[in-house]
């Protein structure tokens, strides 16, 4: 299918056709896929959880709220944020773009590179992504302000703001997982409708991870598509500038 196919043959599914099983390699693909997706910065602060097991997908089912569209799933994916994990991921991507600047940057250019990169997820990216109460999000903030008065500078820093960064990251995944989906040809759903503590319990996940998206996937029957698409007019959407 081309993009524009595969843009209108997603559609949010709220029932799925019990007798038309889904292949979980095919999934896994689509969630290989998921991962070339950006992250801020390419911090890479989540997680996905593919569920296959009839006895998890009934807990997951009812964490959802009992909707019809995790009831008649065949599988689903519960993505979440790993904000915890900053200091691993800042340390390996450091790795990574020291070894890529030796790979791809002329000889004379390297250094400076691999000191930059070194600054970046060395220091900035552990002072941006660690919390304590609020604190450091206050201290961030306060540095923010009073650089900003001389130059442009990212303003959303608190440990609220970080935390809005991570989950549209993840987010950014969930989608390209779904238009993944799409291309392969079976439905998704992504369900805001849940009780994360069922969610995390029915998965065994630690209390640091926050759940992102619930997406339940299978083959739609025909009631499983609730009409037609309802869009706001385009005009009121669309600014040139």
């Amino acid at each position: 299918m081309s993009l524009q196919e595969i843009l209108n043959h997603r559609r949010a599914t709220r029932h799925y056709d019990p007798s038309k099983p889904i292949d979980p390699e095919r999934v896994k693909q689509c969630l290989q896929l998921a991962t070339l997706a950006p992250t801020s910065s390419n911090m890479q602060l989540w997680e996905c959880y593919h569920v296959t097991d009839k006895a998890v997908l009934a807990k997951l089912a009812h964490a959802c709220l009992d909707q019809l569209s995790a009831r008649s799933a065949q599988e689903m994916v519960v993505f979440v944020t790993r904000q915890d994990l900053y200091k691993r991921h800042a340390e390996a991507a450091r790795k990574f773009e020291e070894e890529n600047q030796r790979r791809n940057s002329p000889a004379e250019k390297q250094e400076k590179r691999i000191k930059k990169w070194d600054l970046y997820y060395g220091k900035v990216m552990p002072f941006l992504y660690s919390r304590c109460l609020g604190v450091w999000g206050l201290v961030r903030k306060l540095l923010a302000q009073c650089v900003g008065l001389t130059r442009p500078i990212v303003r959303q820093v608190s440990e609220g703001d970080v935390r809005v960064v991570v989950h549209k990251s993840c987010a950014l995944a969930v989608q390209t997982f779904m238009l993944a989906m799409s291309e392969a040809g079976y439905d998704t759903c992504p369900l805001e409708g849940f009780d994360s503590r069922l969610v995390k319990k029915a998965l065994g996940l630690p209390h640091k991870v926050e759940i992102n998206m619930v997406v339940t996937c299978g083959v739609r029957l025909p009631d499983g598509v609730w009409g037609d698409r309802y869009r706001q007019p385009f005009d009121e959407t669309y600014h040139r500038v």
